[in-house]
């Protein structure tokens, strides 16, 4: 009877003893549970604000994880809209980005890189495009060595991007006009040189008595004549031609082809767009232009074809000005 006795206190000894590992494991889990609450938050305050957003992909079932902010969220879509999956991931990149970003992600996926790491486009809800800096690793393999999770980061890169493109335009465009500058208009020939077919136009126009004008009605005023005659020779030329403002009244049109009468109707084209007076600001004034044509045929130098054409570009103006001629 007291062995039983001895061997019941034992196990009351132990049970006690296992209640009180228990609770101590109950209370280590809820301190860890904190801890990760508190750590989620940090995380979420560190990374609010940077457009940059921690993600997770189970590759077996294409399963998404977003851990500082909604699935969806970077491109304006609710998680009801747009399912936290691979397949929506894929759905949403830019049509020209789309095959060489998957192809990518793939070969990290396949064990070809040693890590996934693009830039990219996706397609907004409202049908902007965003621009994102994507990049992440395989973290975990299953017991067969299949990769099992990658883990990421996924940045919106979007402003950057249109700074860049802003201080690309200012670096190629006329401020006033938005045609292409002469750096712009230099790169342009020089590329055409290389074509299989090179060879060519460049056709000078100056406007005849701007001087004038712009003495008369002030230089705001001759500024709005500028932007408007840009207006009316990109209506008057095709999408594939080069045109450019090399500075003050000076305008040039790039031309792919050196054939005479397809030259001599698009000069005519661009001369019939001033025949009547125009009226600008409640002014109603009269414009000429006096243009200069060089054929080339990719041998000279953009500084040779311009002086060329310029120099028939003043014969015209000799000769009467608001027509054209081809340089000797």
């Amino acid at each position: 009877m007291n062995e039983t006795k001895i061997e019941l206190a034992k196990l009351q000894e132990m049970l006690a003893t296992l209640e009180q590992e228990n609770k101590q494991l109950r209370n280590d889990k809820a301190e860890l549970l904190r801890h990760k609450s508190v750590l989620e938050e940090k995380l979420n305050a560190a990374l609010d604000g940077t457009g940059l957003c921690l993600w997770e992909q189970h590759i077996p079932s294409g399963n998404l994880t977003m851990f500082n902010m909604e699935w969806g969220s970077l491109l304006g879509y609710t998680i009801d809209e747009l399912a936290a999956h691979i397949d929506s991931w894929k759905a949403n990149l830019h049509p020209d980005d789309r095959d060489w970003v998957i192809a990518n992600f793939d070969d990290h996926v396949k064990g070809k890189t040693e890590s996934y790491q693009v830039t990219h486009r996706m397609l907004h809800k409202d049908g902007s495009v965003s621009w994102v800096s994507d990049r992440g690793r395989i973290v975990e393999f299953d017991e067969d060595g299949q990769p099992l999770r990658i883990m990421g980061t996924h940045i919106d890169i979007t402003q950057e991007k249109r700074y860049e493109q802003g201080l690309s335009e200012l670096a190629n465009k006329d401020p006033l006009t938005g045609l292409l500058n002469r750096k712009a208009l230099l790169e342009a020939y020089e590329q055409s040189k290389i074509q299989e077919h090179a060879g060519g136009a460049l056709l000078f126009i100056d406007l005849d008595d701007f001087k004038v004008i712009n003495d008369h009605y002030g230089h705001k005023f001759g500024d709005s004549l500028l932007m408007l005659i840009a207006d009316l020779l990109r209506q008057q030329v095709a999408e594939s031609l080069v045109i450019a403002r090399l500075g003050g009244d000076e305008f040039v049109l790039l031309v792919n082809s050196s054939d005479r009468a397809l030259l001599s109707a698009l000069a005519q084209r661009v001369l019939a767009c001033f025949t009547a007076p125009i009226t600008l600001e409640n002014r109603q004034i009269s414009i000429g232009l006096s243009i200069g044509i060089c054929l080339h045929q990719g041998e000279l130098e953009f500084a040779e074809i311009c002086d060329r054409a310029d120099k028939a570009m003043y014969q015209v103006k000799r000769q009467g000005k608001n027509s054209f001629a081809f340089a000797a």
